[in-house]
């Protein structure tokens, strides 16, 4: 029998496997289709894999019948997947994964700020640090990206750093929210098909059915939306401490670098990697105020 704590490492890898791998597939897939029918598509899949994880635990019924917190649920719902993906996505499109996937990590510190006003959290000096590390991080990538010759428009930055907002806004809501996590993500993806749906009729309407954007799609929506949450949860499900596992998140954007660089082939400098270390640092500063 696998010990507690070696599982919750497993899953925790496999975690950040998965979100190390999804900038690069996220590019991948809007080079095949647009962003309404990546999202409508993911969308899709991502019900379909919680539902299967959810009928294997025997929690499926419960999930489709015992509705509750409504208010909750549908505005959880309007912002993930449907506003938080459609506005990343559009960030995806507009700047390289290099510079895109180092600023969504910043949501993290977005939360920190969020916190500060809805949960009246006060902000200590190790706070302040983080945050200003975090953004000086974001600027250096930014320069980086420049100085590479890529396209880094101040449009798409701002993009970026305003899926961070939303998705901070997320979890602030679902501080208070009463359902199971799966289930409750299941509820949000189900109430979230015909906003998804409606977006991609209205503003799209075109529906590319090659096999390789389909494919794409369907990564997505096991990847970044399904499973990486769920093995993150058994994560922290089986760890002693999550302290333990936490850390373990922070390997993914470099991990992430390696992909976009090898796959995507974008030229990755230093100073895209100093400004990912000052990212990184200030994340890494923020946890430990958590823990104090």
């Amino acid at each position: 029998m696998i010990p507690s704590d070696k599982k919750s490492l497993v899953y925790a890898l496999l975690a950040v496997l998965c979100w190390s791998t999804v900038a690069t597939a996220f590019k991948l897939a809007l080079d095949q289709q647009s962003r309404f029918q990546l999202l409508l598509s993911a969308n899709l899949v991502s019900v379909f894999v919680l539902a299967a994880v959810l009928a294997a635990q025997q929690k499926l019924i419960p999930a489709l019948t015992q509705w509750r917190s409504w208010p909750t649920a549908c505005a959880s719902a309007a912002i993930n997947p449907a506003i938080y993906y459609l506005i990343l996505f559009q960030a995806y499109e507009l700047l390289p994964a290099q510079v895109a996937q180092p600023i969504n990590y910043t949501w993290a510190i977005t939360l920190s700020l969020g916190a500060l006003v809805v949960l009246r959290q006060r902000l200590v000096w190790r706070d302040l640090l983080g945050i200003l590390l975090g953004y000086a991080g974001v600027v250096v990538i930014s320069v980086a990206g420049w100085q590479a010759g890529l396209d880094v428009p101040l449009f798409g930055v701002g993009l970026a750093l305003l899926s961070t907002l939303l998705w901070a806004g997320y979890w602030l809501l679902n501080a208070r929210d009463s359902r199971e996590p799966v289930q409750g993500l299941l509820q949000n993806f189900l109430l979230a098909l015909p906003l998804t749906g409606a977006a991609w009729w209205i503003f799209d309407g075109h529906w590319v059915a090659e096999s390789r954007a389909l494919l794409s799609a369907a990564y997505v929506g096991v990847f970044e939306m399904g499973i990486a949450f769920l093995f993150w949860l058994l994560a922290l499900k089986h760890a002693k401490r999550a302290s333990s596992v936490a850390g373990l998140i922070f390997i993914s954007p470099f991990l992430s670098l390696f992909f976009i660089h090898t796959v995507l082939g974008e030229p990755v400098g230093w100073l895209t990697i100093v400004g990912l270390g000052l990212l990184v640092l200030g994340l890494l500063l923020k946890q430990s105020t958590s823990k104090l």
